[in-house]
C-alpha cells in the first residue's frame, strides 16, 4: 500500500483574479437606482411642482386724454359732469354778473364824530362826609287797585230751555277741596213736563271732583216756573239742553275755611 500524500497547501493570492461577475451586477444595479432617482426627481420638480417663472412687469406707460379725439372729448365732458366739487359748490346763475364794489377811501370815525373830552377833576378834593339822605328820585304815589266786590256763581241755560221761563235755584253754598280756581263746568240736562230736571250728565270737569258733585246736586234742585209746549217724542216728554255753571268768588276755599275755624 502506498502511503497517502498530503495535498500541498495553496497560499491565498494578494489580488482576486476571479471573473468580475458580481461587480458588474452591482454597478448595473447602482446605475438603475440612479436612473430611477433622477426620473422621480424630474417628475417631482418639473411636473408636480413646476419651477416658478419670474415674469417681468410690463413697461410703464402714460395715457394722455386729449380733446383732439371724439373719445377724449366725451370722457372729459363726463368728468366735468361727475365732478363732486362742482355738485357741492355754490354757483351763480349764468345770467347774473359779478358787480364789483366801488373803490372808496377810508374815512376814520373820529373825523366825522370828534370824541368828547372828559373834564379834569377839581384840584381841591372835597373831604366832607357824604350826606345820609342824598337826593334821589321823586317817589310817585301808586294808586291801590280797586277792591272787587263779591261775584256770585251763575247758571246759564242753552237756547233749547229758554221757553221754560226763569229757573228757581236754591242759594249757592259751594265748598272747594282745592285752592286752585275751578273752571266752568257744563252739564247735559233733561227737563221733565213739570219743570224739574230729571237727568244731569257732566260734559267736562271743573278740576275739583267735590265741586262737580255739588254742582250736579245743585242743578237737580232747579225748577222752572213756566214751560211752553214741546213736541212729544215717543213716550218720553223730556227737553234736553245744556246748563253752564260759572264759578264766582263766593266758593269757599279750604284755606279760608281753616282760617275761620282757627280764629278765636
Amino acid at each position: 500500500m502506498r502511503p497517502s500524500v498530503a495535498a500541498p497547501e495553496t497560499t491565498p493570492l494578494i489580488f482576486n483574479w476571479g471573473a468580475p461577475r458580481q461587480r458588474r451586477r452591482a454597478l448595473v444595479g447602482f446605475l438603475l437606482l440612479s436612473l430611477i432617482a433622477h426620473a422621480s426627481c424630474f417628475y417631482l420638480f418639473q411636473i408636480v411642482y413646476p419651477p416658478t417663472i419670474a415674469l417681468l412687469p410690463p413697461p410703464a406707460h402714460v395715457s394722455v386724454i386729449s380733446p383732439r379725439s371724439e373719445e377724449g372729448r366725451t370722457l372729459l365732458r363726463w368728468i366735468d359732469a361727475e365732478d363732486p366739487a362742482l355738485a357741492f359748490a355754490t354757483q351763480r346763475a349764468p345770467e347774473t354778473r359779478l358787480r364789483a364794489l366801488p373803490k372808496t377811501s377810508h374815512v376814520p370815525s373820529y373825523l366825522r364824530n370828534p370824541p368828547v373830552l372828559k373834564e379834569l377833576p377839581p384840584p381841591i378834593v372835597d373831604l366832607r362826609a357824604p350826606s345820609s339822605q342824598p337826593p334821589g328820585l321823586v317817589p310817585v304815589p301808586r294808586e291801590s287797585p280797586p277792591e272787587l266786590g263779591p261775584t256770585p256763581t251763575t247758571v246759564s241755560f242753552s237756547d233749547e230751555l229758554e221757553g221754560f221761563g226763569a229757573a228757581n235755584l236754591p242759594p249757592p253754598n259751594f265748598r272747594a277741596s282745592r285752592n286752585e280756581p275751578p273752571e266752568a263746568i257744563r252739564f247735559r240736562v233733561a227737563v221733565g213736563p213739570r219743570g224739574d230736571i230729571r237727568y244731569c250728565f257732566a260734559l267736562n270737569s271743573s278740576g275739583d271732583s267735590a265741586l262737580d258733585d255739588q254742582a250736579r246736586r245743585y242743578l237737580a234742585q232747579c225748577r222752572f216756573a213756566a214751560r211752553s209746549t214741546i213736541a212729544e217724542q215717543g213716550n218720553a216728554a223730556l227737553a234736553w239742553g245744556v246748563a253752564t255753571v260759572e264759578w264766582g268768588n263766593d266758593v269757599a276755599m279750604p284755606n279760608a275755611v281753616s282760617n275761620k275755624a282757627g280764629a278765636p
